[in-house]
């Protein structure tokens, strides 16, 4: 199976579906990303250029099952397409944050949190425990 985000114009993820790689074949019987988006476009009404391919084991640039990572992350319903950088982020949690090209994540000034108990003040800059 195939994964396929929907995109909006403005590159936010609407859906998230699957597709038979039996639809993604071409002429040779290689799989195509291009057939993908026009079987797509034609069974969705929503063009083609606005589905892009993703792999649903990529996390922060890494593959979880020991395979190439493809486009950064997963995509998310709600999260970003970046064309620029062809991968698929979260949306910017705050605008202090800077994205991380390496490991396809965004980051704080002060680094990752200490643990997951914490969370992000904006105004100073820091984290803190509730």
């Amino acid at each position: 199976m195939a994964h396929f985000a929907k995109l909006s114009e403005e590159n936010v993820v609407l859906n998230i579906v699957t597709l038979d790689n039996k639809h993604m074949l071409d002429e040779n019987n290689n799989e195509s990303e291009a057939v993908g988006q026009a079987y797509l476009a034609k069974h969705n009404n929503w063009p083609a250029n606005l589905w892009k391919q993703y792999s649903y084991y990529t996390v922060n640039n890494q593959h979880q099952q020991s395979g190439t990572p493809f486009r950064g992350n997963a995509a998310n319903i709600g999260g970003i397409w970046d064309p620029e950088n062809e991968i698929f982020m979260t949306q910017k949690p705050f605008p202090s944050w800077t994205l991380d090209l390496a490991e396809a994540k965004w980051k704080s000034p002060a680094g990752d949190a200490p643990d997951r108990d914490h969370l992000w003040n904006e105004d100073t800059q820091s984290w803190y425990l509730p």
